[in-house]
């Protein structure tokens, strides 16, 4: 074989490579905190119409004024890099320096604030699809990525929660069943080309992909199964409130001050056990807010809260993480408890901002797994929001552009 020949073979190989990258969200270095990325709604998720904005801002501790840049990457249904150039999926020019930010003010923790809107003067997505947004700082490495879609309204999508018909599960499990109603669209072979994704609370470590539609009557889709489409419906979600840095709370045992806030939290219950009780929850999401000041993005205090769990045998050796949406469920040692033998608890201990979080804890057990309810339990009463996505490709598309989106709660939930 020819130099050339061979050449030619590694090129092509980079490039397939290159397109085939999977792009999983990366979390933040220790310094950045309080991630806030947002489209029209509260939920930290981005889910927007073609033009429509989205919000990120973010807190770097350091507080020196560094330089941060963005990136936009176009990803096809299953996250990889699409084969569009960047001309193709945006109008303008991306990789620009965040020019938007502020020093803190008055805090005990200086940091600087950063916020960037998508659309702006530089740069604005013109395709609907899968996205993800890459901040860079000055040496351009990578810091922290997150992943948003943007969507045409080209179909109806209706979706409701049922209860599980799967006896093993008859208690534990929602099954989420739909229906899209093509209407005028022209979707060519829809069982083959269109394709759909579930997302139970904007996490997507346990989004369902692939699954065809059961049957179709006229232009409509029909998703109505049993098994194919059901979650385990966990627990509501743990919360606090923080806005008030000096009032302990029905939650708070008691505040310290040290060079920063300290709140105690009163120490959390194995609920595995105990009756489903509903109470209402963000679904493990979270909202800065203070009482101490106007500007909330530059005056809300950094506090270290504390959190304790009794031991139980349940947990045997394995890890217990402080999980939820203010650390993008990362599973690091700076969420992780550990077990105090003066008192038979597991601690652990964050820096957040001031605020109302969610939050719960998880365990992953010594081969790896993760088990997301071994401590909160399984119910199915539990309210949580279904995401539901619809992708279509034609024949001869370069990408998979998102036609409808849907949402459904399990707060109606029936059998």
């Amino acid at each position: 074989m020819s130099l050339n020949a061979i050449k030619a073979i590694l090129l092509l190989f980079f490039a397939t490579s290159a397109y085939s990258q999977v792009h999983e969200e990366v979390n933040a270095p220790d310094h950045i905190k309080s991630i806030v990325f947002k489209g029209q709604t509260e939920d930290q998720f981005p889910v927007v119409k073609v033009g429509e904005p989205i919000y990120l801002e973010f807190d770097d501790l350091t507080a020196n004024e560094q330089d941060y840049y963005y990136k936009i990457i176009h990803c096809d249904y299953d996250w990889s890099t699409s084969s569009l150039l960047k001309s193709q999926y945006l109008t303008g020019v991306d990789n620009q320096r965040i020019i938007n930010y502020e020093n803190s003010y008055n805090t005990l923790q200086p940091y600087s604030n950063y916020k960037l809107q998508i659309p702006n003067n530089e740069v604005r997505p013109k395709v609907s699809g899968n996205y993800v947004l890459e901040i860079y700082n000055s040496r351009d490495d990578l810091q922290f990525s997150r992943r948003f879609v943007v969507y045409k309204d080209l179909v109806k999508v209706g979706g409701v929660v049922k209860r599980s018909r799967d006896f093993d599960f008859l208690n534990e499990k929602q099954v989420v069943q739909f229906t899209i109603n093509a209407g005028n669209a022209q979707l060519v072979n829809p069982k083959k080309e269109v394709k759909i994704a579930i997302v139970q609370n904007h996490h997507w470590p346990t989004a369902l992909y692939d699954i065809p539609p059961q049957f179709t009557i006229g232009t409509e889709l029909v998703y109505k199964y049993d098994f194919e489409t059901s979650f385990f419906g966990g627990n509501e979600f743990l919360n606090f409130d923080t806005k008030d840095l000096r009032a302990p709370s029905s939650v708070i045992s008691h505040i310290e001050l040290e060079d920063i806030y300290q709140h105690y939290l009163f120490a959390d219950r194995l609920r595995y056990e105990i009756p489903y009780t509903y109470y209402p929850d963000v679904n493990g999401d979270f909202v800065i807010r203070t009482l101490q000041g106007d500007d909330i993005s530059r005056e809300a205090e950094y506090t270290n809260v504390h959190f304790s769990l009794p031991y139980d045998q349940v947990l045997g050796l394995d890890n217990v993480y402080i999980f939820g949406k203010h650390n993008n469920y990362a599973l690091v040692d700076e969420n992780k408890l550990t077990y105090n033998e003066d008192n038979g608890m597991m601690e652990g201990a964050l820096k957040l901002k001031q605020g109302f979080y969610n939050y719960k804890y998880i365990v992953q057990k010594e081969d790896g797994l993760i088990d997301l309810n071994t401590i909160s339990g399984n119910y199915h009463f539990t309210e949580n929001n279904y995401l539901i996505l619809v992708y279509y490709r034609d024949f001869g598309d370069l990408y998979d552009s998102i036609i409808g989106v849907s949402s459904a709660n399990s707060r109606n939930i029936t059998n």
